[in-house]
């Protein structure tokens, strides 16, 4: 089903940096509509964004960085994104990062028993609180949404969690694993569905469509998520993990469209999020419209199935 024949996608932008900066990834939801946003998907409803307090590069009392802003911003996308599956619609979720999963995932699960999610990334995002080395929720939301971490987390964020189980994840794109050799981190391959980005890269429509049949499988709806860090530096830089050496490979453009709109088609995909955008890294706003033409491709193929 074409985007043009449906109006139920919600655009709502995630003003919110998990680093604590003042721009970055907080100013991505202004900058793509600069970019174009709103006329590439002229038949979605442009909704107000989800804002958060003033950031901070500090940790807060239960260890993240920038917990205040943190703590609002899964609120209001849990709000938000509740709401529009409520109201059947389906809600797409631009900027910030990956911490919005932390209200998007509840809210499915809240809203239809069982959450399912497909999640492109360049890292697994399954660092446990107790074994993080920057407090950033961004690099733990996997870990915290099956369970494996969050004892010591917020009582509003523990009054949601888990909200997956190992079955209904599944995770494409991954290439950390120097990274989290160098923090100590363990991989999850051995718990989850996991293909990393050389299997992708080879064969994205086949194994995103097995992917996305599994999860129907699973759940009544899931939720495709999409961390930018997962392309290559050469197709997008404007992101921490480009300069990061212990990040080589990642996914063409032509990969991701093809992962993308290959999931979707199989139905039962109940909302999107697309983020890791910082605009700090972005003078020229090229990545910002690379990003508008993403959407835009997937968009003319359809978001929404059913």
């Amino acid at each position: 089903m074409p985007l043009a024949q449906s109006s139920t996608v919600d655009l709502i932008g995630v003003c919110f940096d998990g680093s604590g900066r003042c721009h970055g990834q907080s100013r991505a939801p202004a900058v793509l509509r600069e970019a174009g946003l709103p006329a590439a998907l002229p038949a979605a409803s442009l909704a107000a964004d989800v804002v958060t307090p003033s950031p901070s590069i500090a940790r807060g009392p239960s260890g993240f960085v920038n917990e205040q802003a943190l703590l609002a911003m899964v609120a209001g996308v849990h709000a938000r994104t509740s709401t529009a599956l409520r109201d059947g619609r389906w809600p797409l979720l631009y900027g910030a990062d990956c911490a919005v999963l932390l209200g998007a995932i509840p809210a499915l699960r809240d809203a239809q028993g069982r959450a399912g999610l497909l999640f492109i990334d360049g890292h697994e995002d399954a660092t446990t609180m107790e074994g993080s080395d920057s407090g950033e929720a961004a690099n733990m939301e996997i870990a915290l949404l099956l369970g494996l971490t969050g004892t010591g987390a917020p009582a509003a964020l523990r009054a949601r969690l888990p909200a997956l189980d190992r079955d209904s994840i599944v995770m494409l794109g991954q290439r950390d694993e120097r990274f989290r050799r160098d923090i100590g981190a363990q991989s999850i391959v051995d718990r989850v569905r996991l293909h990393a980005d050389e299997a992708v890269q080879q064969d994205p429509a086949r194994l995103a469509q097995r992917a996305a049949v599994h999860l129907a499988e699973q759940a009544s709806g899931w939720w495709l998520h999409i961390d930018l860090d997962v392309l290559a530096r050469e197709e997008f830089a404007a992101c921490g993990a480009a300069d990061d050496p212990t990040m080589p490979g990642g996914l063409s453009w032509d990969a991701l469209t093809t992962a993308t709109t290959a999931a979707l088609r199989v139905g039962s995909c109940r909302g999107m999020s697309v983020g890791v955008y910082n605009t700090d890294l972005d003078p020229t706003r090229q990545a910002a419209r690379q990003i508008v033409r993403f959407l835009a491709d997937v968009a003319a193929d359809g978001f929404a199935h059913g």
